[in-house]
């Protein structure tokens, strides 16, 4: 008769996950607490095709509007940073038909007067600080419009480091302002005409134009997956 096993392995419990009951445009939930408002969605079933992007804070893609328990303000999140609470209704914020002027940014010969051509109605803020109220990134975006304004560039263009793009500040304000469009306009021209250039990066990027590099980039785009990526293992 065969030696009976006495190695026995004790099993984990299973976790049990605390529930709260949330909304979902107009529906009720229950999903497990803590977990961030976009895995709510996915938890629920909800097809998730615009709203996802990079899941961590940089893209700006799942703006999303929320109110809590007893509060009745309507608050702005991006789903991917926010979590779940009991009794929190939620929607994902849907494409807001934002006016995004077209310009070539090296062709600008007076930026800080263009934009006043570009987006007329820059100066027409009214100072309700609805955009900075909607703003998850907790930027003072009414300040930055009117130092776009007033040709400030140097300043809008560091205030707005941490803006991405989710576009809440748009459909708030009373101007029909874009301030998100606003500022990536002041940023480019900042960039391109105001900010004095690296030597080096330029010296770099002519030698690009010459073609300097191009054997070698001729030679990586004919590697396979395995010789690129033994390439750069030996690069590191």
């Amino acid at each position: 008769m065969a030696q009976e096993d006495t190695n026995v392995i004790d099993q984990p419990e299973v976790l049990r996950h605390k529930m709260v009951t949330i909304e979902i445009s107009g529906k009720k939930y229950e999903v497990p607490e803590g977990i961030t408002v976009i895995k709510a969605l996915w938890h629920t079933g909800q097809e998730v095709v615009r709203g996802a992007g990079c899941l961590g804070g940089f893209c700006g893609a799942c703006a999303t509007y929320y109110r809590t328990k007893d509060d009745p303000k309507v608050r702005t999140c991006l789903a991917c940073q926010m979590a779940v609470e009991d009794g929190m209704s939620f929607t994902i914020m849907p494409p807001f038909p934002a006016r995004k002027a077209l310009y070539d940014i090296q062709s600008l010969k007076d930026p800080k007067q263009d934009l006043f051509n570009l987006y007329p109605e820059a100066p027409l803020c009214r100072n309700c600080n609805a955009c900075t109220e909607a703003c998850p990134q907790k930027i003072d975006v009414r300040e930055g419009v009117w130092k776009a304004v007033f040709g400030d560039f140097k300043s809008v263009s560091e205030m707005f480091m941490d803006c991405v793009m989710c576009g809440m500040c748009t459909p708030v304000c009373i101007a029909d302002i874009a301030p998100n469009l606003v500022a990536l306009y002041v940023s480019r021209a900042q960039g391109a005409h105001f900010t004095e250039k690296p030597q080096g990066l330029d010296i770099r990027i002519k030698e690009i134009q010459d073609g300097r590099f191009k054997d070698e980039w001729n030679k990586v785009l004919a590697m396979n997956e395995q010789e690129l990526a033994d390439h750069c293992a030996k690069v590191k």
